[in-house]
């Protein structure tokens, strides 16, 4: 089976990807980048469809995660040709005012799978099919990890009883050696 050709780079994919909420999400500027419309059109066509983002599918960041997330990117305003200006710089927007007007959308997994539906550019089918193996492999090494976690407290458990010798052992050892106290007092002098 040949190798598939991939539209962007996985990597690009990964560091879109937020834990927000504790949810992993995408944010409206990072997609509209990936599929390769303008940040404004991506909301606009949202908007149009409101019944189809639920608030588990899609929620709008409030100005302090927003301000958490630029801080975090640290994003400024002078700055304009690094890749985290999609973040400052909305579409469509001037931009000697210097970013976004309003806080971003934040699209959950099932939120990308809707969206789905409503861009049906061929560049956006491949981006939407990237992303969803995004996500699922973000999940299975979620699981790989929860679960070399889990053997690891069994382990620690089941031979903790066996190492109790080893480690008093060198609790002894690490403590300092006992000197006999000094007697207070008058000594006769040896004849």
């Amino acid at each position: 089976m040949p190798a598939r050709k991939s539209v962007i780079p996985m990597e690009r994919i990964d560091h879109a990807i937020y834990l927000i909420r504790g949810q992993k999400v995408m944010l409206d500027a990072d997609l509209a980048l990936l599929y390769g419309v303008p940040t404004k059109s991506l909301n606009l066509a949202v908007k149009r469809n409101l019944e189809r983002f639920p608030d588990d599918f899609m929620f709008r960041l409030t100005a302090e995660e927003f301000g958490r997330l630029r801080f975090q990117n640290e994003t400024s305003n002078q700055d304009s040709d690094s890749d985290d200006a999609s973040l400052r710089y909305q579409s469509g927007t001037s931009n000697t005012r210097g970013g976004r007007r309003t806080p971003p959308y934040a699209f959950t997994e099932q939120g990308v799978a809707m969206l789905s539906g409503l861009l049906n550019s061929p560049r956006a089918i491949a981006v939407n099919i990237e992303i969803m193996r995004a996500f699922v492999r973000l999940r299975r090494l979620l699981a790989e990890n929860a679960d070399l976690s889990r053997k690891l407290a069994a382990l620690e458990r089941k031979n903790d009883q066996q190492f109790k010798v080893v480690f008093d052992a060198i609790r002894q050892l690490m403590a300092p050696p006992a000197t006999p106290a000094r007697k207070i007092g008058f000594r006769p002098a040896k004849q």
